[in-house]
């Protein structure tokens, strides 16, 4: 899988874990020159506090565009730190 904003591939994997319909990357697989940390946060029933990062490509940010869970419920334990996308970030096959 890949995820791509503005023609950049910004993470690819093929160890990606589906998770509510959404594409979870290793956050091995993400190019951590395309994100910069974000002070949002929000909340999961049951997999806990999510924190979010931009994704940037040249000089365009894409504000909470990426967001992962550094310490998950127990139930999703399995997808801690991997990075999920949304807000026009193509994850693709």
């Amino acid at each position: 899988m890949k995820a791509i904003w503005e023609n950049t591939v910004v993470g690819e994997s093929n160890d990606t874990i589906v998770v509510e319909g959404n594409h979870y990357f290793p956050p091995e697989s993400i190019k951590p020159e395309c994100f910069a940390a974000s002070y949002t946060h929000s909340t999961c029933h049951w997999k806990g506090q999510a924190s979010y990062y931009h994704v940037k490509v040249a000089e365009k940010v894409n504000t909470d565009a990426a967001w992962y869970y550094p310490e998950p419920k127990e139930a999703a334990k399995a997808i801690k730190n991997y990075v999920a996308f949304w807000r026009g970030v193509a994850v693709v096959d």
